[in-house]
């Protein structure tokens, strides 16, 4: 099975490389992709500058997929991975506990796999990822929150049998002046979204990261899914 996919960069990468990036991005190091040209761009204008969406072809075929999005998996799953990887979190004594605990039950090894699909952690995705471990909002907040602004889920290659899988067709420009507006305006769009939805009531049955560490859930809990 093929997919087109693109990556979001400065420059045009021909030849994406094994072993390049940052340990600390949301699923460790790897080739970060979307199915969308339009995040693409986006995301390669992150810093101001103007770059590339690089197009590819990706050969899934014989290549081990860990999607983070689907069951068996649940959020906490993602969220796990997330904790383990990102590095800088809010500092209070239930985060801290709310992070070992997500590791310990629902930590997801991903280095067996070539291939991990799951959210994109940009900037306000993290901010509401922060605020159900420090206990701000709830869990059914939080999965509200992820589909805020639309900014769909990421394609990660971090095996080398997954960089032999995939080919470089080509690359649409992304103009700075057009696509970091249109990211600053997709986070702020998401941000304010989520204030309105953070300000309304929780449910009396809503889950909160302390209930979840109080009552020992776990994965396979009905009222994870």
């Amino acid at each position: 099975m093929k997919e087109i996919v693109y990556h979001g960069s400065e420059n045009i990468i021909d030849k994406p490389e094994f072993g390049k990036g940052s340990l600390q991005n949301d699923y460790g190091r790897g080739f970060y992709c979307t199915k969308s040209p339009e995040l693409a761009k986006e995301w390669a204008c992150g810093k101001g500058n103007s770059g590339y969406a690089n197009k590819y072809e990706l050969n899934l075929t014989g290549l081990k997929v860990i999607d983070l999005n689907s069951e068996p998996y649940n959020i906490l799953n993602w969220l796990a991975v997330l904790t383990k990887h990102r590095t800088y979190w809010q500092n209070s004594s239930i985060s801290a506990e709310a992070k070992d605990y997500l590791q310990k039950n629902f930590y997801v090894d991903i280095s067996q796999y070539d291939v991990v699909k799951g959210y994109r952690a940009d900037d306000s995705y993290f901010t509401f990822a922060q605020d159900f471990v420090s206990g701000a909002i709830s869990l059914q907040k939080l999965r509200t929150a992820m589909h805020l602004g639309e900014l769909g889920e990421q394609i990660v290659l971090i095996s080398p049998k997954a960089f032999s899988k995939i080919k470089y067709v080509g690359c649409e420009e992304a103009p700075a002046n057009i696509y970091f507006e249109k990211k600053i305006e997709r986070d702020q769009n998401a941000r304010n979204a989520y204030r309105k939805d953070k300000g309304n009531p929780s449910s009396i049955n809503d889950l909160f990261m302390l209930d979840i560490m109080r009552e020992g859930i776990k994965n396979g809990d009905s009222r994870l899914q």
